[in-house]
């Protein structure tokens, strides 16, 4: 019943709750889109930081949260 109904973050979520099901291992994470709450185990973009190559094009980024939105985007 999940078939386009449902989030991919309400499905992994779902699959991290279940007694036998997906397990997050200490000091891993999962890198995830901006679509996922923040939550232990999870390693979400920040919002509204740029992040497309072509926008370093002529610069780099400009400041820490950018580096880290742009090699985000790269993994």
């Amino acid at each position: 019943g999940w078939e386009g109904s449902a989030h991919d973050s309400h499905i992994f979520s779902d699959a991290l709750s279940c007694p036998r099901g997906l397990r997050i291992s200490k000091g891993k994470y999962y890198l995830v889109d901006a679509g996922y709450g923040i939550q232990n185990g999870y390693i979400t973009p920040y919002r509204g930081v740029r992040y497309h190559l072509k926008e370093f094009s002529a610069q780099g980024p400009e400041n820490a949260k950018e580096l880290f939105k742009l090699r985000h985007s790269s993994l």
